[in-house]
């Protein structure tokens, strides 16, 4: 039998390490939190409907193929779900994760009035900046990598 201290350790431990799940992405596939933690996140807001959004997809897609140990996401700025939100990523060319769910809340992210916002959160879950505009793969690259290494 096992001491009621090796037990309370055993939930402890089990309580630290589960987190909310992130809900699921536009394929309906769950996200769970541990697939996120410790990691950098690169969180795109983006619709249809703008202009420098359409642009802004294949740097994003780039930027997810060139570096693996980013998490590159996408948030769908009209709130589209379902079936609506896999044609629009679709229609966009979006080959990374696109969120069901909203994470700003999660995230302390503040809501932009315009598009793209691009918010870049550290391991730690902090958002580190926002960038609003149109980005490069390029430039985002850069970016993240001055901000891992604090210079």
């Amino acid at each position: 039998m096992k001491s009621p201290c090796a037990t309370l350790l055993l939930v402890l431990g089990l309580l630290g390490g589960c987190s909310e799940d992130w809900g699921s992405d536009q394929h309906g596939r769950p996200i769970a939190a541990r697939q996120l933690e410790g990691r950098w996140l690169l969180i795109n807001y983006w619709a249809e409907w703008c202009g420098p959004c359409r642009t802004e997809i294949p740097q994003l897609n780039e930027l997810a193929r060139s570096h693996p140990d980013i998490v590159v996401l996408g948030v769908n700025f009209d709130g589209l779900q379902g079936e609506a939100l896999v044609k629009a990523a679709q229609a966009l060319g979006i080959e990374f994760r696109v969120l069901a769910d909203d994470p700003a809340e999660r995230l302390g992210l503040p809501r932009s009035a315009g598009l793209p916002a691009t918010y870049l959160v550290d391991a730690d879950g902090r958002m580190r900046e926002r960038l609003m505009g149109e980005q490069t793969a390029a430039g985002l690259g850069a970016r993240l990598a001055q901000l891992k290494t604090g210079k």
